[in-house]
This record gives structure tokens, C-alpha cells and sequence, in this order.
């Protein structure tokens, strides 16, 4: 795991056997915690040394100018970047007279474990200092999925060699000094000091700092608790000033005594609640940690996580790589969605500051599948922001001069923070994946009070935009021009296959949800020349081919381009975006990531078999995955088209991409996209699950390397469990209502008292695909 060999494969842990300062920034993104409101990344406690320090709240930015070489109407002039909120996480040890410092004195033992089953960072160190005090420290972790506002530590030191006086100072630190930024466009703007101190207090065991951003004007209460237990005689003190408050406990120790601190964070903001209001309800937050206890709030992250595992755990014989990476993206998707309540779930999660904190059409596109068959709840909530951010869409459509609801390419309170319009503001295909994960999440859970309150109008506002975006020609085919599709080396292109399927789709889904909601769709002002126009303009959407070469286009004309000059490429001018411009890349038949084979992916039923494979051969050449939300897509039809060993290289590289930083910015935080689509690619492309209106579908097929896979899914009030062996697969209904599934077209139905087994059709022996030179990928077992 980042190629060191402290880290172990282990299947339900990331285990660190030894403290590497070289991956310590990589490492603290990998064990960062999160809830989805509150995230901690996997700093050591005592702040020193780190890579880069990070306390996020979701939602919390400040906002930066966005200056431009020249001005034009349309411009986004100011962006949101995320903010390093108050530090709840510092606890500094003293040992006689000397700081608890790794890097100085004998490091003799450092492990830390992340466990998916307890959700909990547990650490435990033996050290040495210069003047020879040994001490052994053990402290764990959480923040609390049951209890949103609150995260916790329980902090433990005890000597080993000698009697030893040690000094425990747990903080709140505001406004810390960040590390310069390292030119990577992916990173984070960083902001100095951007919480202006309101109040500050320290009384008994108990810390509070208050601050509000300069510029949002959003205002942040950060409270701590404490509870000591130790050998008699331990004293304590507590001071605060403007950004900082620290409660300090000294006690003199024997070898084998241990002196205990349980510390309680609770985070809340707002952006209209008052002072005195906020700090009411982070001291309410603490009341009802204090009331659970360590162990309560343990025994609950526990809980809450055994009952996830029971309907979304994935199983691999086989790789235990993959094993542990499946369930390593499980939890971070978990993680960064489950308390997220109206807020977005941005690409980097809570983990990092990479991309400024922003929210893509990635949450949508890859992140809220897999929470939907496995966590719904947390698909509502983030729908529910984007319906929050609808009056912002609407504007920003009406500045373009379009009907509907255009919304942002990156965001995080659904500005458009984009600067570079061609392949940002341009891909107006963020709203169908909007829209795509509104029909989803209505389908599996029949939730028909968020459709008719808020799935309806994300629909209706959506379909509005793809009907004045686009156009009529003379006979009659309705053409969406100078849009951008999920590849970004291919930009305001007419016809992109994917946009106008998406937007199809939409139109379509738009049009039968104001049938199931009359009444609302009034409300909406939708009357029935609108609903007419909009089937009218999906049964006539244009869809690009090439008679010729027998293939669909990824846009109109992208077919009759130069191809790249593969064979001219330096493996060293990977990514191209870094090494050519754009102007280059614009004219010429090379692809950044999935985009057609996206189409062929979530709008499979539009292809015959014979076309999406001969499609998916003709993009394998031109596709450079420059992009992580690339390999994911190309597993999934890889595996459909029965190149089963090309799916599972693509397999490790979306599994593996944090583990192994084989991108090199997994200091800024993980990729969740990427992340989630190591499920899309287990789960969609060697179980082939597909949902067709109210009935799923699996077309499951194992590579060689794998002799089991097994996953559990839940849709329309159903949790099924599939088990594939290379030979065969087997369905059980494990609750509710009987239910019918396909296998490989086949209707099987399941009753809660049996399950069925089906075999698995003979694999077609089909050409390898190539793939650009130099960019075939690297085979899994080498990865």
C-alpha cells in the first residue's frame, strides 16, 4: 500500500505497522474520519509532525476573488474554497520536561488501524525520549454517525520504565499554519487565517471557541468535554484566548498506572443563527455525548456500522487487495455521505482540501448509486441540497439565456465556482446526472413524497433546460450543440452521444413524473404543450453515427477528426492536460475519460450487443484515462462484452488508486468517485447488475482471478444477495415481498424461503481491445 510495506493487506482494516513520515500526508487521508458533517483527517494527535492539518465542516467556505486576464459577461468572479475549521483533534503529551515528539528520542512501536467494522482510528505508540522516560500511548478515534455534531478521543499514557511526571494538554486551535501550496491545480487555495475570533471561554474541563469567516460570514462554535481517570493525585487547569483553548492534566505515574483522558468535540455552524444560539447547541451536543459516554458512543458507531455491513457488504476470494479495497471505498462512501443532511458530498469528501472542497457531477454520477442500493437515506439528503441550490441554477440558467435550472460544475453552496467555461460551465450534463439519480433513488425505494416535493421539480427545472439548450433542425431531429460531455479533451462539441442520451432520459422521466403529480406540476407552471414538447424532442434526439466505420460517435463528427499522435507521446507527458494545449487536444480523436462508453455503460438499452462492442473496441484506442472516473466505466462494459482480465486490470486501478497513490495527490485527500467505482465495477460489471424500470437484472461473469464474488443489494422494499462462482450464481431474497429478477435475460423468482441458482452462460471469445500506447493497464497483480 503506497508502496511501503508498513502497510498490511488485511480484509476489513488499513493497518500501518510503523510510523513513515515520507507517506504521512498520504496516510492522514487514508485514515481520515468523517461523518459527512464533521471530518477529521488522520492527523497524529499531537498535531507534529503532519503532512497537512485538516478539520472540515461541511458546507463552511470562504469565499476568494476568481481575477481573470480579461472580462467577459457570464464570468464567475468569485469562488468558495474549504476551509481548515477550529482543531479539535490536538493532544499533546509531556513526559517529565520533554514534548511527546516522534521525531526526536526512540520511536520502539507505532501502529495505527482503521476498522471498518467499529469505525474507529486506533493508534498505539512505545517510545523513548532523549533523557530515556519510556511511555506507551494508546488512543482511539471516532466521529459519530449517530451523534452528527460530535467526535471523539480517548486519550491513554502510562510509563514503562521509570516513575514519570506527564502533562496532557488536549486543544482547540483555530487559524493553524498550513503548508504552502505545491502549484498542483488540485489543490486547495489556501486561505491564511480565515476565522475571525467572536468568542472564547475555558471553565472546569470544559473549552469553547466561536469564530466567524470574514467574507460567507459563517459562523463556527467548536466545544470540548473532558472526562479524567487516573491514580489520585492528578490535577487540571483549563485557559482559552481568541484561537486557542487548552485543558491541561498533570499527574505523576508508576510503571503500569495510566492516566486517561476522554475528550467529546461537538462542531456546529450557520449562516443566520446567532451567537449565543450556536453556542447553545454545541453545548447541547456535549450534553448528550456526556450522557451516552465513550463507551455509548462507541457501542452505537458500532452498531450503526454492523447494520450497513448487513446489506452492503461485498465479498472477494480471490485478491485480498481487492478485499480490503472494496470495503476500505464501502466505508469512505459511507463516510462522507451518511450525515451529510442537505449538504454536498464533494469529491474529496471530508478527507482533503483537493479541488477546493468542491462538489462535481462525480457525487451523482458514481457516489449516489452505490449509496442507493445500499444507503438511501443519504441519497435524499444529498438531493435534497441540490433542490437547495435550485433559485442559484435558475439564475445562473437565466444568465445564459436558457429556461430551466443550469446547475454548477463545481460548487459547494451552488455558486458556479468554474473559471474555465469550455470544459466546465459547458457540461451541462451535471444535470442529468441529477436527474438520473432523482429517477433511481424514486425507483428502488418508492419514496413518492420526495418525488412529488422535490424529485419533480429537479425533473421539470432539468427538462426545461435540455429544451431550450437545444433545437429542431428541419427534419425534425433535436440537436443539443456546443456542449462538453464527461471528456474533457473533446469541448463544445454538437451532439455529444452521451448528453443528448442523459438528456433523453430526462425529457422522458420528466414527462411521466408530471403525469404521477398533476397537481405539483401545475404548481410548476408545466402544462401540456410543455410535457408534448419535451417526449416530442426525446423521440426525435439526434444520436451520431458513422455509417462507415459501423460505430457511434461520441459527437457529431468526432469520428472524421486526426487522431492523437500516440506513438509521438512521452509516457512522461501523461496527463496530457499538463503538457499540451488545449487547443491540441480540442481538435484531435483523444479522450481524457469514459465518455461514449459511459453512454454504453448507463444507457445500455440505446445499444445492441454488436454495436457496444464494436463501439466500446473503437474508444479502448483513443482513451488515455488521464482522468480517475475513467477505469470504473471501462470495467463495467469490458466485463459486459466478455473481456473479463482487461475489467479486472481496470478493476485495480479504480480499487487501488488511494491505496497505491497511483495518481500522487492522495496527500489532498481520497477519490471518492474512484473509490465508489470499485463497487460500480464489481457490482455493475462482473455481477451485471442493471435496473430496468421496477425490476433488476444481473448478467453476472467472473475473471480468472476470482472464484467468488458475493454482494448484497437492497431496491423496491428488497434486500437480495448475490453469491457468483465461476460456474454459477445464486439469488436469495433475504426480505421482503417475493420478487422477480433476470439473469442473463432469464426471469428467476425469489421467495423468502429458498434461493435459486442459475448457470452462467459460456463467455464469447472476442479480440482484445488495444488500448494507446503506453497506456494499456498496468495488470492487477502488478499493480
Amino acid at each position: 500500500m503506497i508502496e511501503h510495506p508498513a502497510f498490511s493487506t488485511e480484509p476489513w482494516q488499513v493497518r500501518e505497522e510503523s510510523l513513515n513520515l515520507d507517506v504521512l500526508p498520504q496516510s492522514e487521508s487514508l485514515f481520515a474520519l468523517s461523518n459527512g458533517h464533521i471530518g477529521w483527517r488522520g492527523n497524529l494527535d499531537e498535531g507534529e509532525p503532519h503532512g497537512l492539518p485538516g478539520s472540515y465542516l461541511n458546507g463552511v467556505y470562504e469565499l476568494r476573488p476568481m481575477p481573470y486576464a480579461e472580462e467577459a459577461y457570464g464570468y464567475p468572479d468569485v469562488g468558495e474554497a474549504v476551509i481548515n475549521v477550529t482543531n479539535g483533534k490536538v493532544m499533546r503529551l509531556l513526559v517529565d520536561d520533554e514534548p511527546f515528539d516522534l521525531r526526536y528520542g526512540t520511536l520502539h512501536h507505532h501502529e495505527r488501524t482503521l476498522d471498518f467494522r467499529t469505525g474507529m482510528l486506533h493508534r498505539t505508540v512505545e517510545w523513548t525520549s532523549p533523557a530515556g522516560r519510556r511511555v506507551r500511548v494508546r488512543t482511539t478515534r471516532l466521529v459519530s454517525f449517530t451523534q452528527r455534531s460530535v467526535a471523539a478521543i480517548r486519550y491513554e499514557v502510562e510509563p514503562v520504565s521509570h516513575d514519570t511526571r506527564v502533562v496532557v494538554q488536549s486543544e482547540l486551535v483555530t487559524n493553524e499554519q498550513l503548508p504552502p501550496s505545491d502549484g498542483d491545480p488540485r489543490s486547495a487555495t489556501v486561505l491564511e487565517s480565515p476565522l475571525q475570533p467572536e468568542e472564547h471561554h475555558a471553565y472546569g474541563a470544559n473549552l469553547g471557541l466561536i469564530h466567524i469567516t470574514a467574507k460567507s460570514r459563517l459562523r463556527v462554535a467548536v466545544a470540548a468535554e473532558h472526562h479524567v481517570d487516573g491514580p489520585d493525585g492528578w490535577q487540571s487547569s483549563a485557559e482559552s484566548e481568541t484561537d486557542l483553548a487548552r485543558f491541561t492534566v498533570v499527574s505523576r505515574l508508576r510503571p503500569g498506572q495510566r492516566l486517561r483522558v476522554d475528550k467529546a468535540v461537538a462542531y456546529g455552524w450557520s449562516r443566520t443563527r446567532s451567537l449565543p444560539a450556536l453556542r447553545d447547541q454545541v453545548d447541547a451536543a456535549l450534553a448528550a455525548a456526556r450522557h451516552t459516554g465513550w463507551d455509548g458512543l462507541a457501542r452505537e458507531q458500532r452498531e450503526r456500522l454492523d447494520a450497513f455491513w448487513e446489506h452492503a457488504d461485498v465479498e472477494v476470494r480471490g485478491d485480498q487487495r481487492l478485499q480490503q479495497a472494496v470495503r476500505f471505498a464501502l466505508f469512505h462512501v459511507l463516510q462522507a455521505g451518511a450525515r451529510a443532511e442537505e449538504q454536498p458530498i464533494p469529491a474529496k469528501g471530508l478527507t482533503g482540501p483537493g479541488y477546493d472542497g468542491h462538489c462535481f457531477w462525480d457525487t451523482e454520477a458514481y457516489i449516489l448509486p452505490i449509496l442507493t442500493y445500499t444507503a438511501p437515506e443519504a441519497v435524499a439528503q444529498a438531493l435534497k441540497w441540490r433542490h437547495g441550490t435550485l433559485p442559484v441554477a435558475q439564475e445562473r440558467a437565466g444568465q445564459l439565456g436558457l429556461a430551466g435550472a443550469a446547475f454548477p460544475w463545481r460548487t459547494i453552496a451552488g455558486r458556479e465556482c468554474s473559471g474555465y467555461w469550455p470544459a466546465g460551465a459547458a457540461a451541462f450534463h451535471v444535470n442529468a446526472a441529477i436527474a438520473a439519480a432523482v429517477v433511481r433513488y424514486v425507483a428502488c425505494t418508492g419514496d413518492a413524497d420526495f418525488e412529488r416535493e422535490v424529485g419533480l421539480e429537479l425533473l421539470v427545472q432539468s427538462a426545461r433546460l435540455w429544451h431550450s439548450l437545444g433545437h429542431q433542425d428541419e427534419h425534425g431531429v433535436f440537436h443539443i450543440d456546443g456542449v462538453t460531455g464527461p471528456d474533457e479533451y473533446s469541448a463544445l462539441m454538437d451532439d455529444n452521444l452521451y448528453t443528448n442520451l442523459m438528456a433523453q432520459e430526462n425529457l422522458r422521466e420528466a414527462a411521466a413524473a408530471v403525469d404521477r403529480h398533476p397537481e405539483e406540476a401545475r404548481r410548476l407552471g408545466v402544462d401540456e404543450g410543455q410535457v408534448r414538447c419535451w417526449r416530442r424532442a426525446a423521440d426525435a434526439m439526434a444520436v451520431p453515427y458513422n455509417e462507415e466505420l459501423g460505430v457511434h460517435e461520441q459527437s457529431a463528427g468526432f469520428t472524421r477528426r486526426a487522431r492523437w499522435d500516440f506513438d509521438a507521446t512521452r509516457p512522461g507527458q501523461y496527463p496530457l492536460m499538463n503538457h499540451f494545449h488545449y487547443f491540441a487536444l480540442y481538435r484531435s480523436q483523444v479522450i481524457k475519460q469514459a465518455d461514449l462508453v459511459l453512454a454504453l455503460f448507463l444507457r445500455g438499452e440505446a445499444f445492441t450487443e454488436e454495436e457496444t462492442e464494436r463501439a466500446f473496441a473503437y474508444y479502448e484506442e483513443l482513451t488515455v484515462r488521464d482522468s480517475s472516473l475513467s477505469a470504473a466505466c471501462q470495467a463495467v462494459v469490458a466485463a459486459r462484452t466478455g473481456h473479463l482480465d482487461l475489467a479486472y486490470n481496470y478493476l485495480g486501478e479504480t480499487s487501488l488508486i488511494d491505496l497505491r497513490d497511483l495518481k500522487d495527490d492522495t496527500r489532498n485527500g481520497l477519490h471518492l468517485a474512484s473509490l465508489a467505482g470499485s463497487w460500480i465495477a464489481l457490482v455493475a460489471g462482473f455481477g451485471g447488475l442493471r435496473r430496468q424500470g421496477g425490476t433488476l437484472s444481473f448478467a453476472p461473469r467472473l475473471p480468472g482471478h476470482l472464484f467468488r464474488l458475493s454482494f448484497r443489494v437492497t431496491a423496491f422494499g428488497r434486500s437480495i444477495a448475490v453469491c457468483i462462482t465461476p460456474d454459477e450464481a445464486t439469488y436469495t431474497l433475504l426480505s421482503g415481498d417475493p420478487v422477480v429478477v433476470r439473469h442473463h435475460g432469464e426471469k428467476v423468482k425469489l421467495t423468502p424461503d429458498s434461493s435459486e441458482t442459475r448457470a452462467l452462460p459460456e463467455v464469447p471469445s472476442l479480440r482484445a481491445p488495444r488500448q494507446p500506447k503506453g497506456r494499456e493497464p498496468v495488470p492487477f497483480a502488478e499493480q
